[in-house]
């Protein structure tokens, strides 16, 4: 049977559709995040062989990855991205903080952003996420949240969540006698996922947050970005949002906030404060790094400076560069308020994978830290800042 013109080029229409329709959900994705996401040398690692027996003794905790964000089943080795369950044991991580983006800005820089783009939406819709994610901020941050607790819950038992005192000990204890397991807890990027109502503070605190940011990269009506266009400190809400936070014994994260609202936050803060993926301008002198007044006044809540593994935060692009911006932190303030916040998944090129991060235990050696500090600056600080903050 013949088919007629017009036929054929309905056809053909809809064949053309479908095809679009397949590239947009099931190919774009990975090849978003493979161009967003990249590695600079790939697996295995170097590393000397007094850096790698230390580095199986230590506790490693890193504050920063956005791996939520992706089309990806975490608990699956992967071929892309930086993060994966597998991938952390493997690099020996025990506690990894998976914070969750809700929006940010197209052309997004680190000088000057506003909040009417969103690039999330796109992202939403060919991840093919929930219908309720492409009006509400807050409902983008639960689901993520769901997709860890899934992940937790099919891991048999390789992974699970913190979200309590209690938790963290239980995991420790385990931990003791397994190697081959690892855990997470949850933070948010920027407060504008609060969807303007402070009340959602106990919806995402009750969905397993335990960290959250004022600002990212815009400014909100809680606070100022420091890459926003008025960097103004924190409003009304905000400090209400940031009381709010420490009563439910949540941490108060300032990576991208602006210096007034660094400011207005260290002036009410009754806990450690965290910054959760940042460089320091004492090495790498830019509008997206610490100033050593603020790394003082961080400390001085016996919060965290956590360096970050991308070239914007330490000027270069391997572990001495990371090495370099960690040993100017604990020459100024000490080891005991500096940590790992490698801002893997985030839309970032780092020099190694999840697996490689013994190559910043080897280039702590070279610059001379000891054992010692290497264990606070690699985990034990983390660690403490959780004891100290988690309900």
């Amino acid at each position: 049977m013949k088919i007629s013109g017009w036929k054929k080029v309905v056809l053909y229409s809809f064949l053309f559709l479908i095809g679009i329709l397949v590239a947009f959900f099931f190919i774009a994705p990975g090849q978003v995040e493979e161009s967003n996401n990249k590695v600079l040398n790939r697996p295995p690692y170097f590393a000397s062989d007094k850096a790698k027996n230390l580095h199986k003794t230590l506790i490693i905790g890193d504050l920063h990855a956005d791996s939520l964000l992706w089309d990806r089943n975490l608990l699956k080795l992967g071929l892309r991205g930086q993060v994966d369950i597998p991938r952390l044991i493997e690099g020996n991580v025990a506690i990894q903080g998976f914070t969750v983006v809700t929006k940010t800005p197209r052309k997004l820089n680190i000088e000057r952003n506003d909040d009417k783009t969103d690039n999330i939406l796109l992202l939403a819709l060919c991840e093919r996420w929930p219908i309720s994610t492409w009006t509400s901020l807050t409902e983008r941050a639960l689901f993520q949240s769901k997709k860890l607790h899934t992940f937790a819950n099919d891991s048999q038992g390789k992974f699970r969540i913190i979200k309590t005192k209690t938790d963290l000990e239980n995991y420790l204890r385990e931990r003791e006698s397994q190697s081959n397991i690892t855990a997470g807890f949850l933070g948010i990027e920027g407060a504008h996922a609060l969807d303007g109502e402070i009340a959602n503070v106990d919806i995402l605190f009750d969905a397993g947050f335990r960290m959250m940011a004022p600002t990212h990269f815009f400014d909100n009506d809680i606070g100022g970005s420091a890459h926003g266009l008025e960097k103004r400190g924190l409003s009304d809400l905000g400090k209400e949002m940031i009381k709010k936070m420490q009563a439910k014994h949540m941490i108060v994260d300032l990576a991208h906030a602006s210096s007034k609202t660094i400011d207005d936050v260290l002036a009410i803060a009754t806990s450690p404060i965290v910054v959760s993926h940042t460089g320091v301008k004492g090495t790498c002198n830019n509008n997206r790094n610490l100033s050593d007044e603020q790394i003082k006044n961080i400390a001085h809540t016996k919060g965290l400076i956590a360096i970050g593994f991308w070239d914007t935060a330490v000027c270069g692009k391997d572990a001495k560069a990371i090495a370099k911006a960690i040993g100017y932190v604990v020459d100024l303030v000490g080891a005991d308020y500096v940590a790992l916040g490698s801002d893997f998944d985030g839309a970032v090129t780092v020099p190694f994978d999840s697996t490689g991060i013994v190559q910043i235990t080897d280039a702590l050696l070279e610059i001379g830290l000891s054992e010692e500090e290497i264990r606070k600056i690699m985990g034990q600080n983390l660690l403490r800042v959780l004891k100290e903050t988690l309900p």
